[in-house]
């Protein structure tokens, strides 16, 4: 049945879009090509437009003092917006760098920001290429089926990012169910409970870990992330308790999250292109330019929003003061305008002018990190794959924000 461009505009409100790539593609496409900046009105959720062009994307996000990401950073229920913002007014909301503006935005995100510098980058590598010798390691002794997504993808790049942190190996799986209950509130599987309730719930749970964890950082200074976080000083004072924990919790769930995503949704891309698969294990030199096209096709990162300072004008559309934009990224890295034959998964796709890390003062903070996970894993498996075929059916997350497969069921050989 085809579309309506209303229906496709409601897809980017409705989780199950996501986990439901050829639904999710054909939205896009006709909202790109018939209605670029389409006002959104979907039940349950407060109104927004829709961006899903390229350059249209680019625009808003170098439009930062125009576009805000406060007070309605991601795609949330009208109960949800509600809430934040009671929230946000008692002081006792989530608060990362996501959800800040300039100055704060500029003034908190640089508190982290020489952990994922060059330097630092290069000290951390070793380590992530032992754990990712680890994870192809486990694939061995599983004996050569396994559910890739839960079993290998989803713990490697937690490990790096709880290790950079500072945090116990015990604390490991804590983490990640939490992770996956903050990122899945939407889909059967992750998701604690329905209720706006079960949400908070969640949320209180890492801000009672990560209060704990400020304590012993200040009382005990340690050389690690985590350290760094809680010993920090804005105008001579520490952050308060939230902004802290805040911090932490963006670090310790978008930090592996993602990239577990780009690692198994790049993984399936290979099995299911296999020219390719072979074409990059003949030329390894490509690994640079394949792991972009990994991260582009993934696009783990949905959407965020951003809400106009003022009225501004956007390919013909006026968005007025107060109203909110959603911000498509899976829709952008598949421009036709932008990328040659957008639905080719290739390799050696150069260039390739993903906005997955996002652009601007909000790029991601780990994009660099990141790729070095996603490369390092790619470079230790491939060179010790024997085959590799699908065992059953893969399945995505139901979510409108940060997702991907939470099944890849495989068989292979690896030596």
């Amino acid at each position: 049945m085809t579309l309506t461009v209303d229906e496709a505009g409601r897809a980017l409100a409705d989780p199950k879009s996501y986990a439901d790539e050829r639904r999710l593609h054909e939205a896009l496409a006709l909202l790109r090509r018939e209605a670029p900046v389409h006002r959104v009105e979907a039940p349950d959720y407060n109104p927004f437009w829709a961006v899903t062009r390229h350059a249209d994307v680019l625009e808003v996000e170098r439009e930062h003092g125009v576009f805000l990401s406060a007070p309605r950073p991601i795609l949330s229920t009208a109960e949800m917006d509600e809430m934040n913002r009671q929230r946000q007014e008692q002081g006792i909301a989530l608060r990362t760098i996501v959800h800040m503006d300039d100055p704060d935005h500029r003034v908190v995100r640089a508190i982290g920001a020489d952990w994922f510098r060059p330097r630092a980058m290069r000290d951390l590598e070793p380590r992530v290429k032992e754990l990712a010798r680890r994870y192809v390691d486990r694939m061995v002794e599983l004996g050569g089926e396994c559910d890739f997504a839960r079993q290998v993808a989803v713990h490697f790049p937690l490990y790096v990012v709880l290790s950079l942190l500072g945090l116990p190996e015990s604390d490991f799986d804590r983490m990640l169910k939490l992770t996956q209950e903050l990122f899945g509130g939407d889909d059967d599987d992750y998701r604690r409970g329905a209720t706006k309730e079960d949400k908070l719930e969640v949320l209180m749970d890492f801000f009672a870990y990560f209060q704990r964890l400020t304590e012993a950082r200040r009382r005990t200074p340690t050389d690690d992330l985590a350290s760094a976080i809680a010993n920090a000083r804005i105008d001579g004072e520490p952050l308060n308790d939230f902004d802290t924990a805040s911090y932490y919790v963006i670090i310790a769930t978008a930090g592996h999250d993602t990239t577990s995503a780009t690692i198994a949704g790049g993984l399936h891309a290979l099995i299911e292109h296999p020219g390719q698969l072979d074409r990059l294990r003949a030329k390894p030199e490509l690994m640079p330019l394949a792991v972009d096209e990994m991260i582009r096709w993934v696009t783990p990162v949905k959407e965020f929003m951003r809400t106009a300072a003022r009225d501004y004008d956007l390919r013909g559309v006026t968005i007025r003061e107060g109203e909110s934009v959603l911000l498509s990224y899976p829709s952008a890295n598949r421009d036709e305008d932008v990328f040659d034959d957008p639905y080719r998964f290739d390799v050696g796709r150069d260039p390739n002018k993903h906005l997955a890390f996002g652009f601007g003062v909000h790029y991601c903070l780990g994009a660099a990190l990141a790729r070095i996970e996603v490369r390092a894993f790619f470079e230790e498996l491939l060179p010790r794959l024997g085959s590799i075929e699908l065992s059953g059916v893969p399945e995505s997350t139901a979510t409108t924000f940060v997702g991907g497969l939470k099944r890849l069921p495989i068989r292979y050989s690896v030596a």
